[in-house]
């Protein structure tokens, strides 16, 4: 997580760290009322990453009751990130790019899929072709985007959703 300390720098990056940091209050008073209803414990971090809001959802006990709120493979959390979005954009009026974790899920598939970023990029390198992978959601894609970057290659996202998928390029 980064800082949420304004740098130095002009006004306009101190209004949009106060922006961010409003989208995340909003979020988390949105998410607390969820879990009371849902009646599940977890505590709420609220933090702003590469120019967005993030707020994370972490198990006060076991990790396995906020399982619920991830479903299977994130399904569940992205309408809940889409939901809290529009909430955000209810009390704000403007649309909002804020990311949701719950009990790291997120943060877990961001590694894995650094990884196979990183993979692929090796393997279109040594075999001078590109590598096609599986479908993604669009934050898998950026996650891959972003490391096969790193590692010095170019990517592009083809297909149409849901079978969007990124190929790296040798």
């Amino acid at each position: 997580m980064t800082d949420t300390t304004a740098p130095e720098g002009t006004e306009a990056d101190s209004d949009t760290l106060t922006r961010l940091e409003q989208e995340g209050e909003i979020a988390a008073d949105y998410l607390e009322g969820l879990l009371d209803i849902a009646d599940l414990d977890g505590d709420i971090d609220m933090d702003v990453e590469a120019d967005r809001a993030a707020v994370s959802v972490i198990s006060e006990g076991s990790a396995r009751d906020l399982q619920k709120l991830v479903g299977r493979d994130g399904e569940v959390l992205e309408a809940l990130q889409e939901l809290t979005r529009l909430a955000v954009h209810r009390e704000t009026g403007d649309r909002s790019r804020l990311m949701l974790d719950i009990a790291g899920f997120r943060a877990q598939k961001r590694e894995e899929l650094a990884e196979l970023g990183a993979k692929a990029a090796q393997e279109a390198q040594s075999s001078g072709e590109a590598v096609k992978l599986r479908p993604m959601t669009p934050f898998e894609r950026k996650v891959v985007h972003d490391a096969v970057k790193a590692a010095g290659l170019r990517s592009e996202s083809e297909g149409e959703e849901p079978q969007r998928c990124v190929v790296v390029l040798p």
